[in-house]
Protein backbone atom coordinates (compact mmCIF):
# COMPACT_ATOMS: atom_id res chain seq x y z
CA UNK A 1 0.00 0.00 0.00
CA UNK A 2 1.41 3.29 -0.49
CA UNK A 3 1.60 5.80 1.91
CA UNK A 4 -0.77 8.71 2.45
CA UNK A 5 0.25 11.44 0.78
CA UNK A 6 -0.24 13.74 3.64
CA UNK A 7 1.22 11.93 6.11
CA UNK A 8 4.41 11.29 3.48
CA UNK A 9 4.95 14.81 3.78
CA UNK A 10 4.56 15.75 7.37
CA UNK A 11 6.07 12.55 8.14
CA UNK A 12 9.78 14.87 6.88
CA UNK A 13 9.05 17.45 9.05
CA UNK A 14 9.50 15.51 12.59
CA UNK A 15 13.06 15.81 10.83
CA UNK A 16 13.48 19.07 10.70
CA UNK A 17 10.47 20.75 13.29
CA UNK A 18 12.73 22.83 14.62
CA UNK A 19 14.79 24.56 12.05
CA UNK A 20 11.53 24.81 10.52
CA UNK A 21 9.79 26.57 12.73
CA UNK A 22 12.91 28.58 13.58
CA UNK A 23 12.95 29.84 9.85
CA UNK A 24 9.37 30.78 9.62
CA UNK A 25 9.40 32.56 12.51
CA UNK A 26 10.44 35.56 11.27
CA UNK A 27 10.69 35.19 7.22
CA UNK A 28 9.32 36.98 4.48
CA UNK A 29 7.12 34.48 3.26
CA UNK A 30 5.70 33.44 6.91
CA UNK A 31 6.20 36.22 8.79
CA UNK A 32 5.30 39.22 7.12
CA UNK A 33 3.41 37.63 4.55
CA UNK A 34 1.14 34.70 5.00
CA UNK A 35 0.18 35.05 8.57
CA UNK A 36 -0.35 38.82 8.57
CA UNK A 37 -2.74 38.05 5.06
CA UNK A 38 -4.38 35.75 7.37
CA UNK A 39 -5.45 37.57 10.22
CA UNK A 40 -6.06 40.63 8.43
CA UNK A 41 -8.96 38.23 6.96
CA UNK A 42 -10.27 36.69 9.77
CA UNK A 43 -10.58 40.09 10.94
CA UNK A 44 -11.85 40.38 14.77
CA UNK A 45 -11.75 37.20 15.94
CA UNK A 46 -13.36 37.90 19.86
CA UNK A 47 -14.93 34.85 21.28
CA UNK A 48 -14.82 32.59 17.75
CA UNK A 49 -13.97 29.36 17.80
CA UNK A 50 -11.00 28.57 15.97
CA UNK A 51 -9.25 25.68 14.29
CA UNK A 52 -6.32 25.88 13.04
CA UNK A 53 -5.41 22.81 10.59
CA UNK A 54 -1.56 21.94 10.24
CA UNK A 55 -1.03 24.28 13.35
CA UNK A 56 2.73 23.85 13.35
CA UNK A 57 4.80 24.82 15.99
CA UNK A 58 1.41 27.04 16.96
CA UNK A 59 2.86 31.20 16.29
CA UNK A 60 -0.71 31.27 13.90
CA UNK A 61 -2.85 29.88 16.88
CA UNK A 62 -1.01 32.13 19.38
CA UNK A 63 -1.80 35.44 17.47
CA UNK A 64 -5.33 34.01 17.17
CA UNK A 65 -5.56 33.76 20.58
CA UNK A 66 -3.68 37.10 21.68
CA UNK A 67 -6.69 38.61 19.81
CA UNK A 68 -9.35 37.11 21.83
CA UNK A 69 -10.19 33.47 19.59
CA UNK A 70 -10.89 30.66 21.71
CA UNK A 71 -8.75 28.41 19.63
CA UNK A 72 -7.44 24.64 18.80
CA UNK A 73 -4.96 22.98 16.80
CA UNK A 74 -4.48 19.89 14.85
CA UNK A 75 -0.86 19.17 13.52
CA UNK A 76 -0.03 15.70 11.81
CA UNK A 77 3.90 16.10 12.81
CA UNK A 78 4.31 15.14 16.59
CA UNK A 79 7.50 17.19 16.63
CA UNK A 80 6.12 20.36 15.48
CA UNK A 81 3.23 20.00 17.90
CA UNK A 82 5.71 19.34 20.78
CA UNK A 83 6.88 22.98 19.92
CA UNK A 84 3.69 23.91 19.57
CA UNK A 85 2.86 22.92 23.35
CA UNK A 86 5.85 24.39 24.39
CA UNK A 87 4.52 27.75 22.77
CA UNK A 88 1.15 27.82 23.94
CA UNK A 89 1.05 25.92 27.03
CA UNK A 90 -1.35 23.12 28.77
CA UNK A 91 -4.57 25.64 28.70
CA UNK A 92 -4.92 25.30 24.71
CA UNK A 93 -6.29 22.06 23.07
CA UNK A 94 -3.77 20.65 20.43
CA UNK A 95 -4.20 16.85 18.64
CA UNK A 96 -2.22 14.99 16.85
CA UNK A 97 -3.95 14.23 12.94
CA UNK A 98 -4.85 16.02 9.81
CA UNK A 99 -6.90 16.02 6.78
CA UNK A 100 -5.37 12.90 4.67
CA UNK A 101 -6.71 10.29 6.73
CA UNK A 102 -9.16 9.67 9.91
CA UNK A 103 -12.05 11.79 10.33
CA UNK A 104 -11.48 15.12 12.16
CA UNK A 105 -11.66 14.18 16.06
CA UNK A 106 -14.53 16.72 16.67
CA UNK A 107 -18.08 16.82 16.53
CA UNK A 108 -20.23 18.49 14.10
CA UNK A 109 -20.66 22.46 14.03
CA UNK A 110 -17.84 22.73 16.42
CA UNK A 111 -16.21 25.94 15.42
CA UNK A 112 -16.94 29.25 14.06
CA UNK A 113 -13.79 29.54 12.10
CA UNK A 114 -11.37 27.15 10.62
CA UNK A 115 -7.66 27.72 9.07
CA UNK A 116 -5.86 26.39 6.72
CA UNK A 117 -2.93 27.91 6.15
CA UNK A 118 -0.58 26.35 3.70
CA UNK A 119 -1.55 23.10 4.22
CA UNK A 120 -4.18 21.95 1.32
CA UNK A 121 -1.71 22.52 -1.80
CA UNK A 122 0.21 19.18 -0.11
CA UNK A 123 -2.81 16.61 -0.48
CA UNK A 124 -4.26 14.97 -3.75
CA UNK A 125 -7.40 14.50 -3.39
CA UNK A 126 -9.54 17.54 -1.26
CA UNK A 127 -12.88 16.08 -1.74
CA UNK A 128 -12.60 14.40 1.89
CA UNK A 129 -10.72 16.91 3.62
CA UNK A 130 -13.27 19.90 2.51
CA UNK A 131 -16.23 17.80 3.78
CA UNK A 132 -14.46 17.50 7.00
CA UNK A 133 -13.69 21.00 7.14
CA UNK A 134 -17.20 21.71 6.07
CA UNK A 135 -18.92 19.28 9.04
CA UNK A 136 -16.62 21.06 11.61
CA UNK A 137 -17.94 24.45 11.20
CA UNK A 138 -21.62 26.17 12.21
CA UNK A 139 -23.50 26.84 8.99
CA UNK A 140 -22.41 30.51 7.90
CA UNK A 141 -19.17 29.44 9.56
CA UNK A 142 -15.42 30.50 7.73
CA UNK A 143 -13.16 28.60 6.00
CA UNK A 144 -10.15 31.00 5.97
CA UNK A 145 -7.19 29.56 3.28
CA UNK A 146 -3.46 30.16 2.08
CA UNK A 147 -2.53 27.94 -0.59
CA UNK A 148 0.41 28.41 -3.52
CA UNK A 149 -0.44 30.51 -5.47
CA UNK A 150 -1.53 28.65 -9.16
CA UNK A 151 1.11 30.50 -10.90
CA UNK A 152 3.74 29.91 -8.95
CA UNK A 153 4.03 26.23 -10.88
CA UNK A 154 3.95 27.61 -13.76
CA UNK A 155 6.45 29.82 -13.16
CA UNK A 156 9.05 27.53 -11.18
CA UNK A 157 8.23 24.26 -13.77
CA UNK A 158 7.52 25.94 -17.10
CA UNK A 159 7.17 22.20 -18.79
CA UNK A 160 3.96 21.37 -16.40
CA UNK A 161 0.63 21.44 -17.27
CA UNK A 162 -0.94 24.19 -15.58
CA UNK A 163 -4.22 23.27 -16.72
CA UNK A 164 -3.85 19.53 -14.99
CA UNK A 165 -3.23 18.45 -11.28
CA UNK A 166 0.60 17.59 -10.79
CA UNK A 167 2.46 16.65 -8.21
CA UNK A 168 5.58 18.37 -8.31
CA UNK A 169 8.91 18.94 -5.17
CA UNK A 170 11.19 21.43 -4.26
CA UNK A 171 14.17 21.87 -2.52
CA UNK A 172 14.37 24.61 0.42
CA UNK A 173 16.59 25.45 3.17
CA UNK A 174 15.34 26.18 6.73
CA UNK A 175 17.70 27.46 8.99
CA UNK A 176 20.36 25.58 7.40
CA UNK A 177 18.95 22.32 7.15
CA UNK A 178 17.86 21.03 3.26
CA UNK A 179 14.80 19.39 2.90
CA UNK A 180 12.30 18.50 0.14
CA UNK A 181 8.83 19.13 -0.17
CA UNK A 182 6.28 18.05 -2.14
CA UNK A 183 2.91 19.97 -3.57
CA UNK A 184 0.02 19.21 -5.29
CA UNK A 185 -0.98 21.95 -8.34
CA UNK A 186 -4.01 22.90 -9.07
CA UNK A 187 -4.99 25.31 -11.36
CA UNK A 188 -6.85 28.27 -10.09
CA UNK A 189 -10.57 27.04 -11.82
CA UNK A 190 -10.12 23.43 -10.33
CA UNK A 191 -8.85 25.55 -7.06
CA UNK A 192 -12.32 27.31 -6.53
CA UNK A 193 -14.63 24.79 -8.01
CA UNK A 194 -13.09 22.12 -5.59
CA UNK A 195 -14.40 24.91 -2.98
CA UNK A 196 -17.53 25.34 -4.33
CA UNK A 197 -18.71 21.64 -4.86
CA UNK A 198 -17.61 21.11 -1.53
CA UNK A 199 -20.45 23.72 0.00
CA UNK A 200 -18.51 26.50 0.33
CA UNK A 201 -19.31 30.30 -0.80
CA UNK A 202 -16.29 32.35 -1.97
CA UNK A 203 -17.04 35.43 -0.09
CA UNK A 204 -13.09 36.84 -0.73
CA UNK A 205 -9.88 35.78 -3.19
CA UNK A 206 -6.85 37.63 -2.17
CA UNK A 207 -3.51 38.41 -3.56
CA UNK A 208 -2.28 40.72 -0.79
CA UNK A 209 0.92 42.82 -0.27
CA UNK A 210 3.10 41.57 2.62
CA UNK A 211 3.02 43.38 5.92
CA UNK A 212 4.25 47.12 5.61
CA UNK A 213 7.22 46.47 8.45
CA UNK A 214 8.61 44.03 5.15
CA UNK A 215 10.05 46.96 3.19
CA UNK A 216 12.03 47.53 6.03
CA UNK A 217 12.92 44.04 7.13
CA UNK A 218 13.75 42.99 3.65
CA UNK A 219 14.57 45.92 1.21
CA UNK A 220 15.97 43.87 -1.55
CA UNK A 221 13.14 41.07 -1.61
CA UNK A 222 10.48 43.42 -1.62
CA UNK A 223 10.95 45.30 -5.08
CA UNK A 224 8.10 45.56 -7.20
CA UNK A 225 5.97 48.73 -7.83
CA UNK A 226 3.77 48.18 -6.06
CA UNK A 227 5.41 46.14 -2.98
CA UNK A 228 4.21 43.10 -3.84
CA UNK A 229 5.15 39.97 -4.70
CA UNK A 230 3.65 36.36 -5.99
CA UNK A 231 3.49 33.58 -3.79
CA UNK A 232 0.07 32.47 -2.16
CA UNK A 233 -3.14 32.98 -2.61
CA UNK A 234 -5.73 33.59 0.09
CA UNK A 235 -9.55 32.80 -0.09
CA UNK A 236 -12.14 33.36 2.75
CA UNK A 237 -15.28 30.21 2.35
CA UNK A 238 -18.39 30.64 4.41
CA UNK A 239 -19.86 27.27 4.77
CA UNK A 240 -23.19 27.03 3.16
Amino acid sequence: MSPDPEQAVFTDYDSFAEAYAAETESSLENAYYARPAVLNLAGDVTGRRILDVGCGAGPLLESLRDRGAVVTGIEPSAKMLALARKRLGDDTPLHQGGLGGAPLPYPDDAFDDAVACLVLHYLQDWQAPLAELRRVLVPGGRLIVAVNHPLIYKMLRPEGDYFAVEEWSDEFTFSGRTAVLTFWHRPLHTILTEFLTAGFRITAVSEPPPAPEAHDVFPDLVTSPSGSFLGFLFLVLEAA
